[in-house]
């Protein structure tokens, strides 16, 4: 039995009464205080983990100015705040002990659109993606990129001056924001904009806090231009933070305080609203992807390529290739960047071209493209091999495989993981193969492995050596070789931060502004935040103030983990694993990742957040004295009795009375978790949250009790077959109000679905498919039981939607073969998602005994539901390992893909198009599943469509679970309702049981499995 963790980190008295106090101000946000909040926010995509006070969410201007304001009082000067947005930042931007503010929960709102004078309005929660959604059906879109587009936001790429692919040409965020519409820490609302010299003249001479502003950057940047212009390299990427150069323009007749907004991390203000130029989407685009024989070479190669006047130059070496290959993403570019034949590619080069004029971008592509071929016939510039891209879903799947290279180096395998903290150098173009030679030959000289990708054409490249952070003697290596990459740096006339901002590596600046310069950072800061309560810590201090930088060697999250037995990170895979990469904060509806956190907009929710609670957990129990051995041992070294069954009644009666366990927050997040698997393979870590939610589970009731309808739920396999032999009496009552009454009362399920009637065994009576034994089977030579297919039944299909397995059957025969249902073999997969990891091991071993010796016979084995064909691959590969003898059960479509091999295509009268809308589980963990339905329908002589959604809001029992009602229901309406509303609906298909439950609940369709399709087509 795990103990009671009731050790919270105490929040201090002041910021209690303040947030008593906002909370009667007319303030109408959100504030959080729970542990688990706090600590889901108190990391971010570095190696950095700084636990705040307290979260704040407001929902609109209006609660900025409140929560300000109110902080002016003067009981209330100790309490500092840093604003927060997707939190994708990599050196501890958006951490604080502080108050944090997080922008991104409700002021997400695309504001205003001016087409005509090329400018959009937007709140600062805005995704970039979620952006260029809005505008790309009226052809524009805001072009500075980065890789974290689909949760990184605008007011975050503001406080970072954001930049990646592409921004030789379009620049970085700062030159694409027009106004910012900030709140000081006074309350005070300052509106930015470009200025008329005379009009800053007028504004300097008045009295106010923001004429106080104006008057310190204009009269010092003015003063000091010559030595601002001259102290750094003329780079494409210029410094971030407080930009001192472009608050002038050329010409000095123009002053714009938003050029020290952007890039100054929310240490000046809190940027609420901005107005951003939006540009017309290019009319062409061409991509080419140049492979080299080392990376060395691709480097040396990349100022002839930005020569060719290309939008960009990327650069991906070899190590992240290789994780590539390894991951997901692979299946979508592996046709763009196939293997040289006889030669070992360990770099590619991406160029893009694209604009307006199609004529002008596409003999630029000819040319290059051209002098590609003669490279490859001179073998110069270690050039192997290159493909081209004119597709935009080609040049977008790239781009997806190189915005993911960040997490995909966290998956490199063993304890050293490639981190951030030197890896947005930027040095002159021209002298990078030179800088990242010695670069190279730093970080060989630790012995340190490394990856390596970036923009080549703006001298941008993205280092991460391999460090375990667990190891003190490793994590000194930080700060020693952050020290000597300093020095390097500054030795090709580069900048230390080149990208990604300054956050915890602020330490550094006074070395590279030099006295006088980081002298006027500070007077700026001063002018704005004078007493130092804006993220204090990050870029400088206000000049009345005693240097209080974090130091490069802050308190990383090692620090904490290393407390957590080598074990027991094994047995919780992936708790540990997470770097913050955030992708699971994915904004797209019609995405299948953590639908949880969609809905939500709680980062408690997330794969993320789950693991970072769980992580705390383990660490807390490790801290009490529990044994490795009994965290990591699934099954109770004790039988059940009823002394613990009376504990744990206690346990729960305490609990329910408010007794505080930080195991209950831990459990609350696991309740919101459908269980969906999406993030075992959309995560470039391959966090498994229904993995370790499993074992936390029965770790967590080993403690309290079950609630019934885990049980209910968690049984239902032994219940429905008895069930099924009466279905018309069970139905009966199933209809009636009181039953749904009492159900939702006593289970706390609701909306359950009826039994299939008629039962699949009637359908099938007088079949010769319910005839045949498997005991005659086995007399059969191989030939013969080359016939033969066995069908493999799954509880809620058989038992609630058995016309599909009727059907199946159908298709089976018109297809020339002979099914075989074979009898209900409990699969276990409920359990698993409850947490009763006992009974599973025993349903699981129970079932692969038995389906090893029936795959003896050298039958294909089918199943139609993905969701539990899978768990034999995956949840029994993790429960059983190697206790029993392979077996594999095929989805419907991998057996028709076999089938089809071999078989001529078949012709149809039916023309008209399907739709195939994709089931989570299968689309995710099978990633080719939807175009291998496509050819299987092309065998038919029909066109199959695939409709991008997300989760349908069932997932199993999730969406019968009262709790989870309204999510399942918003869940649904996110992107399944409205896929079904603009496509015929008679037409459109899903493979998961779960899909079609949900469908028939909340719109009344019966939707079609693709075999039953398939099957109105060979009639």
């Amino acid at each position: 039995m795990i103990p009671q963790l009731n050790v919270s980190p105490k929040i201090d008295e002041v910021t209690l009464q303040y947030l008593e106090s906002l909370k009667h101000s007319g303030y109408i946000g959100d504030i959080a205080t729970d542990y688990a909040s706090r600590l889901s926010l108190a990391t971010d995509n570095s190696i950095y983990q700084l636990l705040p006070q307290a979260i704040l969410f407001p929902r609109h201007i209006h609660d900025i100015v409140l929560l300000t304001t109110l902080s002016q009082q003067d009981k209330y000067r100790q309490i500092y705040f840093t604003p927060r947005g997707g939190g994708t930042g990599t050196n501890g931007q958006s951490l604080n002990n502080g108050i944090i503010v997080d922008l991104s929960r409700y002021m997400n709102h695309i504001l205003e659109l001016n087409l005509e004078q090329g400018w959009v309005r937007v709140e600062a929660g805005v995704v970039k993606d979620q952006l260029n959604q809005y505008l790309a059906p009226h052809g524009y879109f805001f072009s500075p990129e980065l890789s974290t587009s689909n949760r990184a936001t605008i007011g975050g790429m503001i406080n970072t001056d954001a930049s990646g692919q592409g921004s030789m040409v379009y620049g970085k965020t700062s030159d694409h924001i027009l106004a910012v519409k900030a709140v000081l820490l006074n309350g005070d609302v300052l509106e930015t904009g470009k200025k008329s010299i005379a009009e800053v003249e007028q504004i300097v001479q008045q009295k106010s806090t923001i004429a106080n502003i104006y008057r310190t950057v204009y009269h010092y940047c003015k003063e000091q231009r010559p030595l601002i212009i001259n102290r750094f390299p003329k780079l494409n990427r210029f410094l971030t933070g407080y930009d001192l150069k472009h608050v002038f323009n050329d010409e000095l007749t123009e002053f714009d305080l938003t050029r020290i907004i952007t890039g100054s991390e929310g240490t000046l203000a809190f940027t609420a609203e901005a107005k951003l130029n939006i540009i017309p989407l290019p009319k062409v685009r061409y991509l080419i992807n140049i492979k080299y024989d080392s990376f060395q070479s691709a480097l040396k190669h990349a100022p002839f390529l930005v020569n060719a006047q290309a939008l960009s130059v990327e650069t991906i070496d070899s190590k992240v290739l290789d994780l590539a290959r390894e991951d997901i993403i692979w299946q979508s570019v592996k046709d763009l960047i196939t293997d040289v034949e006889g030669k070992e590619l360990n770099g590619i080069n991406i160029v893009e071209f694209a604009g307006q004029d199609a004529l002008d971008i596409q003999q630029k592509f000819i040319l290059l493209c051209q002098k590609m071929d003669q490279l490859l016939i001179d073998h110069q510039s270690g050039v192997i091999g290159y493909q081209t891209c004119d597709q935009l879903s080609e040049i977008n799947k790239i781009y997806a495989m190189r915005k993911k290279a960040v997490g995909l180096l966290g998956n490199a395998k063993g304890a050293q993981k490639p981190i951030p903290f030197v890896e947005d150098t930027c040095v002159p173009p021209e002298h990078l193969a030179d800088y990242i030679a010695e670069f190279r030959a730093l970080l060989d000289s630790y012995h340190l492995t490394y990856g390596m990708f970036g923009h080549v054409d703006s001298g941008v490249l993205h280092v991460r050596p391999a460090l375990d952070i667990c190891d003190a003697s490793q994590l000194k290596l930080v700060s020693i070789i952050s020290d000597q990459v300093v020095a390097l740096t500054a030795k090709y006339g580069g900048l230390l931060w080149g990208e990604h901002g300054k956050g915890l590596r602020s330490a550094y600046s006074p070395a590279f502004f030099g006295e006088a310069l980081y002298n006027g950072l500070r007077r700026i800061k001063s002018a704005f935040d004078p007493d130092n309560r804006l993220n204090p810590g990050k870029i400088c201090v206000p000049l009345a103030i005693e240097n209080m930088l974090y130091p490069i060697d802050s308190t990383s999250r090692g620090q904490y983990d290393k407390h957590i037995p080598i074990s027991i990170k094994h047995t919780f895979h992936g708790v540990t694993e997470c770097n913050g990469n955030g992708l699971c904060f994915n904004f797209d509806v019609n995405s299948p990742m953590c639908p949880s956190m969609k809905i939500s907009a709680n980062r408690v929710y997330s794969p993320k957040g789950r693991a970072t609670l769980v992580r705390e957990w383990l660490r807390l129990l490790v801290e009490q004295g529990v044994n490795e051995q009994d965290i990591n041992h699934i099954f109770p070294n004790k039988k059940g009795s009823l002394v613990q069954l009376a504990k744990r009644m206690s346990n729960s009666l305490r609990a329910k009375r408010g007794e505080y366990d930080f195991s209950h927050e831990v459990k609350q997040s696991m309740n919101h978790c459908l269980s969906c698997k999406a993030c075992s393979t959309q995560c470039p870590i391959k966090i498994d949250v229904p993995h370790f939610k499993a074992r936390f589970l029965q770790l967590y009731h080993s403690r309290y009790l079950r609630p019934l309808r885990d049980h209910a739920v968690g049984h239902i396999e032994s219940y429905l077959p008895l069930m099924a032999k009466a279905p018309r009496f069970f139905n009966f009552f199933m209809k009636l109000s009181v039953t749904d009454y009492v159900s939702k009362k006593m289970v706390g399920m609701t909306s359950l679905p009826l039994l299939s009637y008629p039962t699949l065994k009637k359908q099938l009576v007088g079949h010769q498919s319910a005839n045949i034994k498997l005991d005659a089977l086995e007399g059969l030579t191989l030939m013969q039981r080359q016939q033969y297919v066995l069908i493999v039944q799954d509880p809620f299909t058989s038992f609630y939607d058995a016309k599909v397995v009727y059907d199946f059957v159908l298709l089976i025969e018109k297809l020339g073969f002979k099914p075989v249902v074979l009898p209900f073999i409990p699969n276990g997969k409920a359990q698993h998602v409850k947490g009763f990891l006992t009974q599973f091991a025993k349903t699981a071993k129970n079932a692969a005994e038995v389906l090893s010796r029936i795959a003896k016979l050298n039958i294909p084995m089918v199943g139609v539901d993905p969701a539990l064909v899978l768990c034999y691959r995956d949840e029994y590969q993790q429960i059983l390992q190697n206790q029993c003898r392979p077996f594999k059960v095929l989805l419907s479509h991998e057996w028709l893909m076999q089938v089809f091999q071999t078989r001529p295509a078949i012709k149809s009268n039916q023309l008209s198009e399907w739709y195939l809308l994709g089931h989570c589980s299968e689309t995710t963990q099978l990633p080719a599943s939807s175009a291998e339905w496509q050819k299987i329908f092309a065998h038919f002589g029909t066109h199959l469509n695939t409709i991008n959604v997300g989760c349908c809001g069932m997932a199993g029992t999730y969406g019968h679970e009262l709790a989870n009602l309204e999510n399942s229901k918003h869940l649904y309406h996110l992107s399944w309702q409205k896929a079904l509303a603009s496509h015929p609906k008679d037409r459109c298909l899903t493979t998961g049981y779960s899909c079609r439950s949900q469908v028939k609940r909340f719109d009344k369709l019966t939707l079609n499995h693709p075999v039953q399709a398939l099957l109105i087509l060979i009639k």
